[in-house]
């Protein structure tokens, strides 16, 4: 009889134990690694692109993250005919609360919310939408390597990217921005608005963002740690303007799109060419 019932015992006693494990699995797999994991699944986010500075622009990306490969669509009309446009997923990967600008952004009541302006709303950059080689904030203004509008101001854009876990985790913080505005309808950049200020050299047509579009499901991303962050983001992105801007520069003046550029394969990882 004391063997049976031990043996009762151990029986019980490890269906319990089976039961307890199997209701614990689901629960790890949300923490840690199981976090990571699920960024792996594919998902699509769509992002509509709305007008600043009175641009015209407007358009549609379609962001798809399987993985670390994130796959970037964009269709967009209005654009100044003929003129690269730098474009940018811009944002935070930190929890940080950045958005598209709005008009509150134009300090300095000049009609322009401007590049530098722009910056503390829709934070720095986190990759360039270049159609070849470096993806990283260092070719932000790279324009050589930048999407160029047909004569009707359409531009359109694929391209897959090899991003980090980082940018997986929080793609629902990030959104689409582009740059290149034609206030004077004379379908070209001019020193109608000014100098840039990223480089006298440059008007500020240039550089000025033309769309911006969040991501669907952005404003219930990641929870934002300090708000709208209005500190380095902003100092950082000027600089990388400063640093890119003789890319612009060539493409509006002898017509040169030859810009040496070093690549960064460490902050989001080697993208596909």
């Amino acid at each position: 009889m004391t063997s049976r019932s031990t043996a009762r015992l151990t029986a019980l006693l490890a269906a319990s134990a089976a039961l307890t494990l199997s209701t614990a699995l689901p629960a790890a797999a949300h923490s840690g690694h199981g976090e990571q994991a699920s960024a792996a699944d594919g998902h699509s986010y769509q992002v509509d692109l709305d007008q600043l500075n009175d641009s015209g622009a407007h358009g549609t990306a379609m962001l798809t993250l399987d993985g670390h490969e994130l796959n970037v669509k964009i269709t967009a009309t209005g654009l100044v005919p003929g003129q690269p446009h730098a474009q940018h997923l811009h944002g935070s990967t930190d929890g940080h609360d950045f958005h598209c600008p709005d008009a509150s952004a134009d300090k300095n009541h000049d009609g322009i919310i401007t590049t530098a302006e722009g910056l503390p709303m829709y934070g720095d950059i986190n990759i360039s939408l270049t159609t070849k080689g470096d993806t990283s904030k260092k070719s932000g203004l790279d324009v050589a390597r930048m999407p160029v509008a047909d004569k009707d101001g359409k531009l359109s854009y694929e391209r897959t990217l090899t991003v980090s876990q980082a940018v997986a985790d929080h793609i629902k913080d990030l959104h689409v921005v582009q740059h290149g505005i034609d206030p004077n309808g004379n379908k070209k950049y001019d020193f109608g608005k000014g100098k840039s200020e990223l480089d006298p050299k440059l008007p500020q047509e240039a550089t000025a963002p033309a769309s911006c579009g969040m991501l669907a499901g952005a404003a219930v991303g990641s929870m934002p740690v300090g708000g709208v962050e209005t500190g380095g983001g902003s100092a950082q992105g000027v600089e990388n303007g400063v640093l890119l801007a003789g890319g612009a520069a060539a493409v509006l003046g002898a017509g040169a799109l030859g810009l040496a550029m070093r690549r960064d394969r460490s902050a989001h990882g080697a993208p596909r060419s």
